[in-house]
């Protein structure tokens, strides 16, 4: 079997190792896209073929819309070239379950996929895209990167300074793009239209409004535009740029799923890198939980999604909905894993939650730590995320979730992920902040990771971390099995609220922090011991 439209046909041969079938049909869906398109998607990667795509498909085989969605790839375009025009636009989504079974569906929602590259001739398709009064919103998956403009050192960086220089004719960079083609939809007549950032970053809509205006205000200074392109950007009844909340794990293809799908008799499993290292295959494996919150902000009217799953909402419920996930009821618990999984020498999540220990440590976190701070959004009950993410997300033994990658960056998330609690103790007038227990004992297990040395005494690989090589050296001389006090060496560290968005010792738990450092570094074994010890 291989993945394209002419094998399709046969059916019979699909349905008889359980891949589902579109139900819909794909050539008036692509007339009908091609004719007057409602929806261009940027960013041709895993996470839209397995859920807006799927989502688009679910209302196409229902009766709810007649046209599918235009996918524009404006970073690698070898996706293009090698997966999505060889494969006739369409995806294979395995769903890989906590039970271990699996559902297999061919994605075919899509009905055009195109290089957003102004040198190549897709570009001027996408202008005409662009100009057509029937596109509503244009959505991105484009990573929190993609909205950059500016370098470390604070400064545009060069081929966003060339675009505005050069103006809106022939962009380079991925939002001079969005904005050069924004800017014909204003000259077009100021048609209205959503741009929804559907990527995991906080405020995403305003980071890629912030984006796009930039390019505008620059382009009107030194006159590639003229003044009406920033005020029909500004203007909600014009243009919107909505909130949103996504979550749904779609790691690389598993070597698993590549042999079952051989075995299944299908073609072309095992994928490549690309020349710029993205991993491509016919088939995207993904976890079965999803969740997408978008503010309800679509000035040319949308596809009915929440048809398919999605909440619409406002602005300030996918504000409690984001922080719910990220300072409470996944991101935390997902990093306490991290840690603690390095340190105890684990590779995979789901082999983690079959430590009896560690579970208790992230349902402490999460239901006795976490929840009595959450400011319930209503629309996702805050316990249940918790209870899918224990019960169902986190011990999926098809998600290879490695606690190295999760450890990536830690001073980074620390502050968000738990920061937030601390701070919300500190302010409650019912609550206590010294009754923390678990929550400082991973930040006491994240400085004792610092030292890169396991439980057993081995040394290992601290995953990639900005603050990494400021913090190291005032631990080097900390050994296993060395004793306190750790005053000196810690306090630096405890004391910045960059880290921790609170000075431990301020807050009281800095005094906490050391002396559960003490117990993890006591000797081979310490860390496990202490982990049971807090748990019980």
């Amino acid at each position: 079997m291989r993945l394209n439209d002419s094998d399709l046909q046969n059916h019979a041969q699909w349905e008889k190792v359980g891949i589902k079938l579109p139900r819909f049909n794909r050539e008036l869906v692509i007339q009908a896209t091609k004719a007057a398109p409602a929806w261009v998607h940027f960013g041709a990667g895993n996470i839209f073929r397995a859920f807006p795509a799927a989502v688009q498909q679910t209302l196409l085989e229902n009766g709810l819309t007649d046209t599918g969605i235009v996918v524009a790839e404006g970073y690698d375009y070898e996706i293009i070239d090698a997966l999505f025009l060889p494969h006739d636009n369409l995806s294979l989504v395995v769903t890989l379950k906590a039970n271990g079974s699996t559902d297999k569906t061919v994605i075919a929602s899509v009905a055009e996929s195109l290089k957003a590259d102004p040198a190549h001739k897709d570009f001027a398709r996408l202008e005409a895209i662009f100009q057509n009064p029937s596109l509503q919103m244009a959505s991105f998956t484009i990573t929190e990167k993609g909205y950059s403009l500016t370098g470390a050192n604070g400064a545009f960086v060069s081929g966003v300074e060339k675009d505005f220089q050069n103006g809106p004719a022939a962009p380079s960079s991925y939002m001079g793009k969005v904005a050069a083609l924004m800017y014909r939809r204003y000259c077009a007549g100021a048609l209205p239209i959503a741009l929804v950032s559907m990527d995991n970053c906080s405020h995403n809509g305003d980071r890629l409004r912030d984006a796009i205006m930039t390019f505008a205000r620059k382009w009107q200074e030194k006159g590639h535009a003229d003044a009406g392109f920033s005020a029909y950007l500004e203007n909600p009844a014009q243009t919107g740029f909505p909130w949103s909340m996504i979550d749904k794990i779609t790691p690389r293809p598993d070597d698993s799923v590549k042999a079952m799908l051989a075995a299944d008799g299908f073609e072309g499993a095992e994928g490549r890198l690309t020349e710029k290292g993205t991993y491509i295959a016919p088939f995207v494996n993904a976890e079965e939980m999803q969740y997408l919150v978008i503010e309800n902000m679509f000035p040319n009217g949308r596809p009915p999604l929440e048809k398919g799953g999605v909440i619409f909402t406002e602005r300030e419920t996918v504000d409690m909905v984001e922080k719910m996930k990220v300072c409470t009821c996944l991101n935390p618990l997902h990093t306490a894993l991290a840690v603690f999984g390095c340190l105890l020498g684990y590779t995979r999540i789901s082999e983690e939650m079959k430590n009896p220990d560690l579970v208790k440590l992230i349902e402490g976190i999460g239901y006795v730590e976490g929840l009595p701070v959450v400011s319930d959004p209503g629309i996702i009950s805050p316990k249940q995320f918790i209870d899918d993410v224990i019960k169902v997300r986190l011990p999926n033994p098809f998600m290879p979730d490695a606690p190295q990658r999760i450890a990536t960056d830690s001073s980074q998330k620390i502050p968000i992920r738990f920061g937030g609690t601390i701070n919300a103790y500190l302010a409650s007038k019912s609550l206590n902040v010294s009754d923390l227990k678990l929550i400082p004992l991973v930040l006491a297990a994240w400085v004792r990771y610092l030292l890169g040395i396991d439980d057993q005494g081995k040394p290992f690989e601290v995953s990639p971390d900005p603050l990494y090589p400021s913090l190291a050296p005032g631990l080097a001389g900390i050994k296993l099995g060395q004793k306190g006090p750790f005053r000196a060496a810690l306090q630096p560290i405890l004391s910045d609220s960059k880290i921790f968005a609170v000075n431990l010792y301020e807050a009281g738990l800095g005094e906490k922090v050391e002396s559960l450092f003490e117990e993890l570094i006591a000797g081979p074994g310490a860390v496990a011991a202490t982990l049971k010890k807090y748990t019980i």
